[in-house]
Parts: C-alpha cells; sequence; structure tokens
C-alpha cells in the first residue's frame, strides 16, 4: 500500500464531504488502520489533528460561501453541522478574524488548503523492533499539558526540571509517558515517573498491554524525537499493527531508552 496515495485520497474524501457527517471508520479502512491509529497518523504526518483539520477545510469553505452565495449565516452554520448561529460565528471569527456577518464587507478571508502528499516518496530504511508483554506499571511522577505542536521543546525542558527537584532525593528517572486526549488525535501531556512509590508525587498505571519496543543507544532527547519521528513517518505507514489507546512509554536504563508503543 501507498501511504500517501491512501492519505490523498483520505483528504479528497474530506474535502467531498465538508457538508456531511465524516465517517472516521471510513477514513480508517482506506488506510487499512483501525480508528486509534488513523488518528494518530494523521496527526504526526500533518501535524494537525483530524478534527482541527476538518473543521479548518470547514470554515474555509464556509468563508467562500458566505461571500459568492446569498446563504443566510444560520443556513451556512446548519451546512457545516453547527447547531447554532453564534456557535458557528464564534467558531468563524476564531479562524478569519471577522463576524460572518461581515463578510460581504470585508474580504480577507483565511483559506486552509487541502493537504496533498507526495505519492513518490518511498521508505526503505529498516528499523529493528522487539514485540514484549508488560505487566501492570504503577509508576509515580508528574506532568505538564503539552501538544502535538509543542511537546518537542516542552518534554526536554519538564525532564531537566522534574531532574532538578527529584533526582537527589530518588535517582535518576525511570520512565517518560506521552498521553493522549480523549478524542485520540492529540497530545495531551508529558509525564516523568519514578517505578517506586513516592509519595509526594503522583500514582499513575499504565495497564498490562503489548508494545512495540524499539531501542536507542542514548538518552538524549534528540535522539528520542529522531526515532519517534521514524516511527510515526516510516514504520507505521507501511507496518500491519493497530494501536492500542494507551499511553506512549520511553523507559530510561543503562544509558539507553526504549520507546515502547501499545499495540492489541
Amino acid at each position: 500500500m501507498n501511504i500517501y496515495k491512501s492519505l490523498n485520497e483520505v483528504t479528497k474524501y474530506i474535502d467531498d464531504n465538508l457538508d456531511k457527517e465524516i465517517d472516521y471508520n471510513h477514513i480508517a479502512r482506506i488506510l487499512g488502520v483501525n480508528v486509534y491509529t488513523m488518528q494518530r497518523l494523521f496527526a504526526v504526518l500533518t501535524n494537525i489533528t483530524l478534527s482541527d483539520y476538518i473543521r479548518r477545510r470547514r470554515m474555509s469553505s464556509a468563508g467562500f460561501d458566505l461571500y459568492k452565495g446569498d446563504l443566510k449565516v444560520i443556513d451556512v452554520a446548519v451546512k457545516y453541522g453547527y447547531d447554532s448561529s453564534e456557535s458557528f460565528s464564534r467558531a468563524f471569527q476564531k479562524f478569519h478574524g471577522i463576524k460572518p456577518s461581515m463578510v460581504k464587507k470585508n474580504v480577507h478571508l483565511n483559506n486552509f488548503p487541502r493537504i496533498l502528499f507526495d505519492e513518490n516518496i518511498i521508505e526503505t530504511k529498516e528499523l529493528n523492533y522487539e514485540i514484549v508483554e508488560l505487566d501492570e506499571l504503577n509508576l509515580y511522577g508528574k506532568g505538564i499539558k503539552t501538544s502535538i505542536e509543542k511537546i518537542g521543546l516542552d518534554a526536554p525542558s519538564f525532564y531537566k526540571t522534574f531532574e532538578n527537584n527529584y533526582k537527589d532525593k530518588y535517582g535518576n528517572i525511570d520512565y517518560g509517558i506521552i498521553t493522549y486526549d480523549e478524542k485520540r488525535d492529540e497530545v495531551e501531556s508529558y509525564k516523568c515517573a519514578y517505578n517506586k512509590k513516592i509519595d509526594e508525587l503522583d500514582k499513575i498505571t499504565i495497564p498490562k498491554s503489548k508494545y512495540l519496543k524499539f531501542t536507542i543507544n542514548s538518552e538524549n532527547p534528540k535522539d528520542i524525537q529522531e526515532m519517534s519521528h521514524k516511527f510515526y513517518r516510516e514504520f507505521l505507514p507501511s507496518c500491519k499493527y493497530n494501536l492500542k489507546p494507551l499511553p506512549e512509554l520511553e523507559y530510561y536504563h543503562d544509558n539507553i531508552t526504549d520507546f515502547l508503543v501499545a499495540i492489541y
């Protein structure tokens, strides 16, 4: 399967159905994965969540409709799935910078174009991995809120802060943890944790699961981010594994890092 050709089918399907319900299961079938894996894959390859991409494409189309047509604001709101003109107006103003009622007087509108992928990209690099099963983990740590756009800077910064606060008392950090929100397509938090009970830290329970394990001969944040990049952009698009809605784990030990992604 050419993942980039399939992704072009996805963005075409979305554009063809901006005024209808977007079926996430249909998109997942195009990519040959489950819905959770599809959302994670789309977000990493495009640097925007699927839900936000759809919203921006709808707002782009709504601006055109209001400028070129004779539709009322409420008609355009309903067309693009909004329950009220008020909620639509808030979303429209956030995207375009003006109220929908001002479109005829002010034509400075924003447009978020359809994403198109280069179908000629060929990924042939090998990436060695193991499949391991981990029992339930009871970890103790703290974290910060972040996002897919900011985690590259937030994670190393928080790691250093956490290390400065706790290393002298409890030793080297055992785990880095990346969690996702309920929609499953946006990074929610990055946490640092110890594999031992520490009363002043929060308990973090990770259920028993199978994982894909990629070994990084380093604990350097840049090397870890490079492995994450390779996993999502080179490995996941062409593999047959479906991801499980559990946090990603970074296990630091013996000057190496195990990058762990939960699978079914």
